[in-house]
């Protein structure tokens, strides 16, 4: 490690031998068996609004799926009463069992072939002028779903080529021929979230494989991509991980990160460890900045698509 970031650490109340786990302080120590009360920074307004009602009806009226509703997005409000929204695509229910995701778990149902073009069509009725795209994983199709993926990133492109686009993708299980598809038609952004840091990875995403995500964000660079990715706080990493995991996704050239809060979704999901504070969201987003991403989303709320429209520049 270099003598930078061991200043980093001991400005951050660590050891300066970061080597063992013990020697390391956590964001803000709880203690595990009592569940730690929601800070008043995580406090959100509900969804209101004539645009935000004109969203909803989209939505409903063309049967289409939001990670905003099924990932229970606290900025769902802010977003969609700005009239915008992140789509998820090939359905609402997943092939992983992640330990963080409200979205459900189960056998999915058949591929819809006019879901690109319900989605395009929607951009248009909604004038996004930078749509998101995302899905959930697919890994009953031997394609992990990449065909649809770039039908309806050229559906998009037809009924609204002045739409720029954010697609933030599964792993494909590690097939990067599936992969490749997307690279192919050249979204302006695209995504692909590490969630955690190293050592939590197998409890919180459990099918997922720490370095197969690394693997996938430096093909998609090597393809000329500009690349983001995102990680969770507060499942119990230390701030050597956090660390440690934005050296990581700059070791292959990821230009755009967002940190945020984990927020249990259901009682049935992992539970929080630790509420970390907007101070602390800052100092992460200095030490990104310094590590040389081009841009860094960093605070409580922050979510993968939060303030998408700003990562293009």
């Amino acid at each position: 490690m270099s003598s930078i970031w061991q200043k980093v650490y001991l400005s951050m109340g660590a050891s300066s031998n970061p080597s063992t786990e013990k020697s390391v302080e956590k964001n803000n120590q709880v203690n595990p068996l009592q569940k730690p009360k929601k800070p008043k920074w995580l406090r959100v307004k509900l969804p209101t609004g004539e645009t935000y009602k004109e969203v909803r009806n989209i939505v409903s009226e063309h049967k289409l799926h939001t990670i905003c509703e099924s990932g229970n997005c606290p900025n769902m409000g802010e977003c969609w009463g700005a009239g915008t929204a992140t789509f998820m695509i090939l359905g609402n229910i997943c092939t992983r069992s992640c330990g963080f995701c409200a979205v459900s778990t189960g056998r999915p149902e058949e591929v819809d072939v006019f879901e690109p073009a319900r989605v395009a069509q929607s951009v248009k009725l909604m004038g996004v002028k930078h749509a998101v795209i995302t899905s959930v994983d697919r890994d009953d199709l031997s394609d992990g779903g990449a065909e649809i993926w770039a039908m309806t990133v050229r559906a998009i492109r037809r009924q609204s080529p002045e739409t720029t686009l954010e697609t933030l993708i599964p792993d494909f299980m590690g097939k990067w021929d599936n992969m490749q598809k997307i690279i192919d038609v050249a979204p302006e952004i695209v995504s692909h979230n590490l969630e955690t840091v190293r050592r939590l990875t197998k409890q919180v995403r459990i099918q997922a494989k720490y370095d197969r995500s690394l693997e996938a964000l430096r093909r998609l660079k090597k393809g000329g991509m500009r690349t983001k990715s995102g990680v969770m706080l507060g499942l119990g990493e230390y701030d050597q991980e956090v660390i440690e995991t934005m050296e990581d996704l700059r070791a292959v050239n990821v230009d755009i990160l967002t940190l945020g809060q984990y927020l249990q979704p259901t009682e049935k999901h992992l539970p929080v460890a630790e509420f970390i504070t907007p101070d602390k969201f800052n100092e992460y987003k200095e030490i990104g900045m310094e590590m040389g991403f081009k841009y860094v989303e960093s605070g409580p709320l922050v979510r993968s698509s939060y303030h998408a429209e700003k990562h293009l520049f």
